[in-house]
């Protein structure tokens, strides 16, 4: 999705920016390092003057100098897409808040939109801040998830523990939890 749109954005006129949560680094996945990504996607290398001068007094800038200056970078865009993968992955503490930031922002700037990706747990959260909400549930095939398994079996970095059998017996496992899971 996302590089459909920076595809698109090449056209210009439109401007796309990311941020991908991420489970190994969930210390990492707040609030203010969220939106501080979409915003230095959205502004490039030409970081405003007022956060290179809040890093030079050894301070990270707050949430609101980081949505200030985001919403004047979204006010000079005509069109912005604005895309967090993994949403589940953000702390629950920290997820609320994101939320409140990112309706904040599509109230200001109702042309700015948002996607964003995560496992269906989240999206009543979502809904309780992002009303206009629409929803897009998307599963996996048993033939991608069965070729996804043998993938990552063949590249186990101890292949002479792994026996043909005992790979066969993994992929017929998960594939009938997974089975389970998506009635």
């Amino acid at each position: 999705m996302i590089d459909s749109l920076c595809d698109q954005a090449r056209g210009g006129g439109l401007a796309v920016a990311w941020s991908y949560c991420d489970f190994l680094a969930p210390r990492e996945q707040t609030v203010v390092n969220i939106i501080g990504a979409i915003l230095k996607r959205l502004v490039g290398r030409q970081i405003p003057k007022n956060i290179r001068e809040a890093y030079h007094e050894g301070r990270r800038p707050l949430l609101a100098d980081l949505k200030r200056i985001l919403k004047v970078a979204i006010a000079l865009l005509p069109q912005v897409y604005i895309c967090i993968d993994a949403l589940d992955e953000c702390l629950p503490r920290d997820l609320p808040k994101l939320l409140e930031s990112l309706e904040d922002i599509v109230k200001e700037f109702p042309k700015t939109r948002i996607f964003l990706t995560g496992r269906p747990h989240v999206k009543e959260v979502i809904q309780r801040y992002l009303t206009k909400v629409v929803a897009v549930s998307i599963s996996p095939k048993p033939g991608d998830i069965k070729n996804y398994l043998e993938m990552r079996l063949d590249r186990d970095d101890e292949p002479e523990a792994m026996t043909e059998y005992l790979k066969a017996d993994i992929v017929r496992v998960i594939m009938k939890k997974m089975s389970k899971m998506c009635i």
